[in-house]
C-alpha cells in the first residue's frame, strides 16, 4: 500500500496510463479482426480497405509505446501478405 503522497500520485497516474493502454490495445485489436474476417470471408478490396485503416493503428500504438515497434511491424508485414495472398 502507497503511503507518501509522491507514491500515491504515482498509483494514480498508473491507474491512468493502464486506462488509456487498454483501450487502444483493444482499438488495435479491433482493426486487425476487421482485416482478418475480410480474409476469411475472401474480399480483398474490403481486406485491403481494413488493412489500410488498421495499418496507422498499429503503428500509433507502437508510437504511444502499448507494442513494441517491431511487434506492430510484424503484425503489419503478416497481415499484407495474407490480404496479398487472397488475389492468388
Amino acid at each position: 500500500m502507497a503511503n507518501t503522497p509522491s507514491a500515491k500520485k504515482a498509483v494514480r497516474k498508473i491507474a491512468a496510463r493502464t486506462e488509456v493502454n487498454k483501450s487502444r490495445r483493444s482499438r488495435v485489436r479491433t482493426f486487425i479482426r476487421k482485416v482478418e474476417d475480410a480474409i476469411l470471408a475472401g474480399d480483398q478490396t474490403a481486406a485491403q480497405a481494413a488493412l489500410q485503416a488498421a495499418q496507422p493503428e498499429l503503428m500509433r500504438a507502437a508510437t504511444k509505446g502499448v507494442l513494441h515497434k517491431n511487434t506492430a511491424s510484424r503484425k503489419v508485414s503478416r497481415l499484407t501478405k495474407r490480404v496479398q495472398g487472397l488475389s492468388a
